[in-house]
């Protein structure tokens, strides 16, 4: 492992819910465990409270400096819908040069998105422009059974054709009990051209589990930045 580390990484999902806070925990947390000063950052949070994913980051990573979050909305919908029912300002512009200030501010950062790609953002903006604006490598978190190679395809498909680099695709909870899970590796690998690795179901009632799971489950080049 060499002493250097990536700017930062995205970490995106093919929808909400299918782990981007366990992937963005267990990066941040080996990085930390390695020796470097990563900070989760987590551009908007709806459903506050109680979803908080910058909570569970600093809890796995056993400190409050490893996370951090730029805006909190009480809905629980997307985050310009959020803002829109609870009567809040909510400016893309704000959103990005946070995020650009936060990862210009630290050693190398895990950037969380907000579920999936074309979830409205903010002032017509969509998280896919956030992530294309900003540039960095992406992961991409998928469900691993049935139904995940069309919108994984597709999630792939629209970050490249914005000119983000894809690190790989995360197949979350993975067990291997369908036919379609344990194909779906191999099928994706050849759909996508890119790595795809599996994380097995985790029993987050301690968040520090996802940081050894995502440890033993990742390539060192992929949460590392060689």
């Amino acid at each position: 492992m060499t002493d250097s580390v990536r700017e930062a990484l995205f970490v995106v999902g093919t929808d909400t819910g299918v782990g981007k806070t366990v992937l963005t925990a267990g990066v941040t947390g080996w990085l930390r465990r390695h020796g470097h000063d990563a900070l989760a950052v987590k551009p908007c949070q709806t459903g506050y409270p109680p979803d908080d994913d910058a909570a569970v980051v600093a809890e796995a990573c056993g400190t409050e400096a490893a996370s951090t979050c730029l805006r909190r909305l009480e809905p629980a919908l997307a985050p310009a819908v959020a803002a829109d029912i609870a009567d809040a300002s909510l400016s893309y512009e704000a959103i990005e040069s946070g995020v650009a200030e936060a990862v210009a501010g630290s050693e190398t950062a895990v950037v969380e998105g907000i579920g999936g790609l074309r979830v409205p953002l903010a002032d017509g903006r969509e998280v896919l422009d956030l992530v294309a604006d900003l540039g960095y490598p992406t992961l991409v978190v998928a469900r691993s059974g049935l139904g995940t190679l069309n919108h994984t395809g597709l999630t792939v498909d629209a970050l490249r054709e914005h000119g983000v680099p894809v690190v790989g695709v995360v197949l979350n909870e993975y067990e291997g009990a369908t036919t379609a899970a344990r194909t779906n590796p191999d099928v994706l690998e050849r759909m996508t051209d890119c790595p795809v690795w599996t994380l097995p179901p985790l029993d987050l009632a301690d968040p520090t589990t996802a940081v050894d799971a995502v440890g033993d489950s990742l390539p060192d080049a992929a949460l590392h930045g060689e």
